[in-house]
């Protein structure tokens, strides 16, 4: 069985499931302590820093000069809270240029959200295998033993959270149907093999922030057959049921929520997983664009595909950006002026893009590497909104 709530958690919120294997996952020699490369969840490594970060697309090294895998791949960006308490979350970025091969990984601290950004991934888990493409999601829940294949050079990003799992958001007023559906998320069939590696096959394992790694004689991907309701499960992004203003203003972006992962104070998040998709405006005698913003939670943006339109210059696939704790943020300069001169006529907005954000009510501290050593921080972020002026003047009325 793998458990991944407490026996005697309600009924409704019980997650456990029932693997048949041909060798229990025991079967191995003691874990032993590995290099955790750019893994990281100390959050004290530098200063705070409340100020706008952006940062260019993060460079995936060349297949030709080092071969790197998903686990050597992971880099820590940013994070809070504290994994011995259950309590918090991390956002890393994966950049990887070849396959796991007879090597497997699984998270003792938490479940990982994958969004692939460049190249697909062919994951296999203990549950079966699953094909995951850009502007695709899958969810790997906390002890489930993965392996990816790789087919190019890939990069994208993971949101980790511990103690709490992924769900679908309450959707109060909006009613039974709307935003992501139940119906369109994806689980792995049974799929297994009999395979001996004799004394070759790698399980990575972290937990509590380290990283460490144990031997075994066969592959761990042995299960003949499954039930529970415990899985690893991936979803198209493309099937979201996009809500919006009709008539005029802003809905708040919350609207856009695809998963949730709750705190104990209700309606605040650890976690939540938002897109920005393709979608028709409509509002009249509004500024349609994200507004200008300070917000109590933190907000990590990404983006999958296309052109971001509050900041479609410097703000590119592959790159990321931090507005941390009331700490303003929104449109640049150009985008301001473009909107502001627009006819409010219907228009399609977002077209070829997926833009996403990890929103966390925790407020997030930047890792060394994302700082200094990626070497892709945008030290000019600041400078899109130095253009903005004055438009008041005091007779307009």
């Amino acid at each position: 069985q793998l458990s991944g709530s407490a026996f005697t958690c309600p009924r409704s919120t019980n997650k456990r499931s029932w693997l048949y294997r041909i060798l229990p996952s025991v079967s191995h020699k003691p874990f032993e302590s590995i290099d955790e490369g750019h893994v990281t969840h100390n959050w004290d490594e530098v200063d705070p820093d409340p100020n706008q970060l952006r940062w260019k697309p993060f460079e995936i090294p060349k297949a030709s000069q080092k071969k790197v895998d998903f686990v050597n791949g992971l880099h820590t960006l940013c994070g809070a809270g504290d994994i011995r308490s259950n309590n918090g979350l991390a956002i890393h970025i994966f950049l990887c240029n070849t396959s796991m091969g007879d090597r497997c990984f699984y998270n003792s601290d938490g479940d990982f959200l994958i969004v692939p950004q460049k190249g697909k991934l062919l994951i296999y888990t203990e549950f079966g295998k699953m094909l995951l493409q850009p502007n695709e999601i899958c969810v790997i829940q906390r002890g489930m033993r993965f392996s990816i294949d790789v087919f190019e050079e890939t990069r994208g990003y993971i949101l980790e959270v511990y103690g709490v799992h992924f769900e679908l958001p309450d959707l109060g007023p909006i009613g039974a149907n709307g935003l992501a559906n139940p119906r369109d998320f994806l689980i792995p069939v049974a799929w297994y093999e009999d395979r001996r590696v004799p004394g070759g096959y790698t399980v990575i394992n972290k937990y509590q922030g380290k990283l460490f790694a144990a031997k075994q004689d066969t592959s761990p991907f042995n299960v003949v057959a499954w039930h529970g309701n415990y899985t690893p499960y991936k979803y198209n992004l493309e099937n979201f049921m996009v809500i919006n203003a009709v008539a005029f203003d802003h809905a708040d972006p919350s609207i856009f929520t695809v998963l949730t992962a709750k705190s104990l104070r209700p309606g605040v998040a650890i976690a939540d997983f938002v897109i920005f998709p393709p979608r028709w405006g409509v509002a009249d005698k509004t500024f349609r664009p994200p507004y200008y913003h300070r917000n109590c939670m933190s907000e990590f943006m990404g983006l999958i595909k296309g052109h971001y339109e509050a900041k479609e210059g410097g703000f590119l696939p592959g790159g990321g950006s931090l507005h941390s704790t009331m700490t303003p943020h929104g449109p640049d300069a150009d985008c301001f002026d473009k909107a502001s001169k627009a006819k409010l006529v219907p228009e399609r907005i977002a077209d070829g893009t997926m833009a996403f954000m990890f929103e966390s009510s925790l407020s997030m501290a930047v890792t060394k590497w994302g700082l200094k050593t990626s070497n892709s921080l945008d030290e000019n972020y600041y400078k899109c909104w130095e253009p903005l002026k004055s438009h008041f003047t005091s007779n307009s009325r």
